[in-house]
């Protein structure tokens, strides 16, 4: 039978209660209030849509980079010694000072080959004189020969005479050639650009050539060299790589390299030595590239991150590194399908072939340019999870629902 509510005013209430009968629908009402709007559980499925970030997979060309690291090395070192005996009369420059080829380091006291340059122009005049005296004896012992006024022997004498004083003569300009070379040497000069070490050696010390002391070293630092190593599977890519790099069918390989505490872009250099073995005990084969170094940014010795770059892949499929998941049955990302509220997530298994600045590129997946895959929030996903994009998601939020996604075959690059 119908029944009613009556309520009645409690004692010492400040409002009172309506008296009278409450329909039956009120009560029911007021049951549903604590619950969520049906229109909002019956939306979905009763699933929420979940959050993501995304950015968009593309096609294009894509670096193929060999990680590694290595050390710079200087082109070549000068150790510079004295070729002459002497007393360093004055040094020039400072340790750590960058000198430009032909520059003075050092001069040594040249009194002493001066003295001997004097005395040496001296005999070499002194015997000039003799052998132009002994060249006109020659002369007229042969005249007066011919007209049977002087024997034979005496002209031959007269020759042998002239032809040593010509001989005496000739050592004489050799021995001044010599005495004068020694004076340019008394200037001791750097003989390429580079910087200086250590200077172990003061004004008025004595330094003498037959002793070896190495007055100053000078490192070439710009450009610069990088040695590194790389497994030795690279080598054939390498090698095609320069191979059509000289056929003018692609780009030379490049060398990137920073030192690790280096938080700018990586310097680049081009590959200049591949070495002509491998080593057979750790399986990788040396290579170097030269960088220019004007700011001297590497220093002979120091730690490098190293990047070798053979060749770029024209039409690479590329996802960034985060969309990337790993299961149980290999890899696999999230693509989104749908838009607005019919936006949801799509499982797709991958191949990736490497990682390359932050993305990673795949031989074979069911993506097309430009669709969007999940870079954020793929841990909540299931296949056909109802989704919604966040705004300003890193890398971009591509629109969803463009051309319908294809297979796109990627050729793996060697492993």
């Amino acid at each position: 039978m119908p029944f009613a509510l009556r309520a009645r005013s409690l004692p010492g209430a400040s409002f009172p209660f309506p008296s009278g009968p409450l329909p039956g629908i009120l009560l029911a009402s007021a049951l549903c209030l604590p619950g969520a709007p049906a229109g909002a559980q019956e939306r979905g499925g009763g699933a929420p849509a979940v959050s993501v970030a995304v950015a968009a997979a593309t096609v294009g060309p894509v670096a193929v980079e060999v990680l590694t690291n290595g050390n710079a090395e200087a082109p070549s070192v000068i150790s510079v010694r004295s070729r002459v005996d002497g007393q360093v009369e004055k040094v020039w420059v400072n340790e750590g000072d960058r000198v430009q080829a032909g520059q003075v380091l050092f001069t040594l006291d040249s009194r002493l080959i001066q003295a001997q340059l004097a005395q040496q122009q001296a005999n070499l005049d002194r015997d000039r004189s003799t052998l132009t005296r002994a060249q006109e004896d020659a002369r007229r012992y042969a005249s007066l020969q011919s007209g049977a006024y002087a024997s034979q022997q005496r002209l031959e004498q007269a020759q042998a005479d002239a032809t040593a004083a010509a001989a005496v003569v000739r050592a004489d300009e050799a021995l001044l050639a010599q005495t004068r070379l020694n004076l340019d040497f008394a200037t001791i000069r750097a003989e390429a650009p580079g910087r200086l070490g250590a200077l172990p050696v003061k004004a008025g010390n004595f330094v003498r050539a037959s002793e070896g002391v190495v007055l100053a070293t000078i490192t070439q630092t710009d450009p610069i060299l990088v040695t590194f190593a790389v497994p030795e599977r690279w080598l054939s890519v390498v090698h095609a790589a320069q191979q059509g790099a000289a056929a003018g069918q692609a780009a030379a390989p490049r060398v990137l390299a920073r030192a690790p505490e280096d938080q700018g872009p990586r310097a680049e250099g081009e590959l200049v030595f591949v070495d002509s073995t491998v080593d057979s005990t750790t399986g990788t084969i040396r290579m170097k590239g030269r960088f220019a170094n004007a700011p001297a940014r590497f220093w002979p010795g120091q730690y490098l991150e190293v990047v070798l770059v053979p060749r770029t892949d024209p039409k690479a499929l590329s996802v960034p590194a985060a969309a990337v998941q790993r299961g149980q049955q290999g890899s696999f990302l999230y693509a989104v399908k749908g838009e607005g509220d019919n936006a949801a997530a799509r499982r797709v298994a991958v191949s990736v072939v490497r990682y390359a600045s932050g993305r990673a590129v795949l031989a074979d997946a069911a993506l097309a340019d430009g669709e969007p895959v999940v870079t954020e929030g793929a841990q909540r996903l299931q296949d056909g999870t109802r989704v919604t994009i966040r705004n300003g998601a890193a890398g971009g939020a591509p629109k969803v629902g463009g051309a319908e996604p294809g297979r796109a075959q990627r050729e793996a690059a060697a492993r």
